[in-house]
């Protein structure tokens, strides 16, 4: 990295006919800002129509991930003083989200390390999602008072049974091999080979290049809890669903309902009814318009300020949320989550097909 290139925070390079996108805040594990939304969206249209260009991978600087999600702290303080920079940050992000979903190159995505939250949405919506040995991704929303979004709802109400559910109520991380079951990833590569595999893609098309390098990832943990997860998940409300884990003769399902009971009620229910949703709205974008008006919402609620406070301000991991418990949250307080915006609402062109990227 050269000493210019040490402050930019979103590498924009070319390696032979390759795109190459770095984010580069190692030190806040390349949590996304809106300067590096338009950055990755400014550099994808300049490479979008150039012929040098066959394809574009994005990966993240230092050993820690791949990017841990938006900067939060940004998000406390808007959400503190009633701004709207939150707002307009989604708008942009979600923007970007919906267009890698359709970007007429290959997009390749190096899940390496920690992906979370928008960092699910700047790679899992790419043509080729890449994990490793060390891959951790989750949606870990519902632990701040907020709701999966980024096309979090769309991608995990697409996974096998309830898994989704799962996954997007406790927040739970996953390695490679749950990614790949989830369809939150496409192929597995071992972290030593990445290096290689970046050499390999500046000359060579996506397709030859992971024929060298796909390999068998180590056993995952969630097929063989589909069972239970299904049975549990399945049911009508959050409530039901903590009383079939708790039901459960296993220790893993006891854990869950656990986890459950120390996330925002609020935020557990409204992503419960975000997922059943999601799957009735068809393509990506209407998801993601509906996360919109989510993610307004959850802006100007209480849950979110003190999710965030007690995460990661003050690190109590004690948050006190407003109602308290799941049966205080009335199916109004929900419904209000999902409020027409009127003039603000966002408004996404979804293609009248889905067009197939070779690669």
């Amino acid at each position: 990295m050269t000493a210019a290139e040490h402050d930019e925070t979103v590498l924009v390079r070319t390696r032979g006919h390759a795109g190459h996108l770095t984010l580069n805040r190692p030190k806040a594990l390349n949590a996304l800002d809106h300067a590096m939304v338009r950055r990755i969206d400014e550099a994808l249209t300049a490479w979008e129509h150039d012929p040098s260009i066959a394809h574009v991978v994005i990966d993240g600087a230092g050993e820690r991930g791949l990017c841990a999600g938006g900067d939060i702290r940004s998000i406390h303080e808007d959400a503190r003083s009633g701004g709207t920079a939150s707002t307009d940050f989604w708008r942009e992000e979600y923007r970007l989200n919906a267009r890698i979903a359709r970007y007429p190159k290959p997009y390749v995505a190096l899940m390496d390390g920690i992906v979370m939250g928008g960092g699910v949405g700047i790679s899992a919506h790419g043509t080729v999602r890449i994990v490793t040995e060390r891959s951790g991704i989750a949606m870990p929303e519902t632990g701040i008072g907020f709701v999966p979004d980024v096309g979090g709802t769309y991608l995990l109400g697409l996974a096998p049974g309830e898994l989704g559910t799962h996954l997007a109520l406790t927040g739970a991380i996953v390695g490679a091999a749950d990614a790949l079951l989830r369809g939150l990833a496409d192929h597995f590569v071992p972290a030593g080979s990445l290096p290689r595999l970046l050499d390999d893609l500046a000359r060579d098309s996506v397709h030859d290049t992971l024929q060298r390098f796909v390999a068998q990832p180590p056993p995952g943990q969630l097929a063989a809890r589909r069972a239970w997860i299904d049975r549990c998940y399945g049911a009508e409300t959050v409530e039901e669903t903590v009383d079939r884990l708790l039901a459960e003769d296993t220790a893993e399902a006891k854990e869950a309902a656990t986890v459950l009971a120390g996330k925002s009620p609020t935020a557990l229910k409204v992503t419960l009814a975000a997922l059943r949703r999601a799957r009735g709205l068809g393509p990506l974008e209407r998801v993601l318009e509906q996360e919109y008006r989510i993610s307004c919402a959850a802006l100007a609620s209480l849950d979110l300020v003190e999710g965030i406070r007690a995460q990661v301000i003050d690190k109590d991991r004690t948050p006190h949320w407003s109602p308290a418990t799941l049966a205080e949250v009335t199916a109004h307080d929900v419904d209000r989550y999902f409020a027409p915006l009127g003039d603000r609402e966002l408004h996404l062109a979804a293609p009248d097909s889905t067009q197939e990227v070779a690669w």
